[in-house]
């Protein structure tokens, strides 16, 4: 494999590590959402409750 196979090689792992991370960051960004609007969610059920224990 010559200098220039392995610097091109290289560079296409990177792209592809790159991509992979944009993908992941939007990932996580979408469990955050996920899990903001969970929490919501249990808080407005746990006020009901509380509405109709008392």
């Amino acid at each position: 494999m010559t200098v220039d196979e392995r610097i091109e090689a290289l560079v296409q792992r990177h792209e592809a590590l790159t991509m992979n991370l944009g993908l992941l960051t939007h990932d996580v960004r979408d469990l955050k959402t996920a899990a903001q609007q969970d929490g919501e969610n249990i808080r407005a059920l746990a006020r009901i409750a509380e509405r109709y224990a008392n």
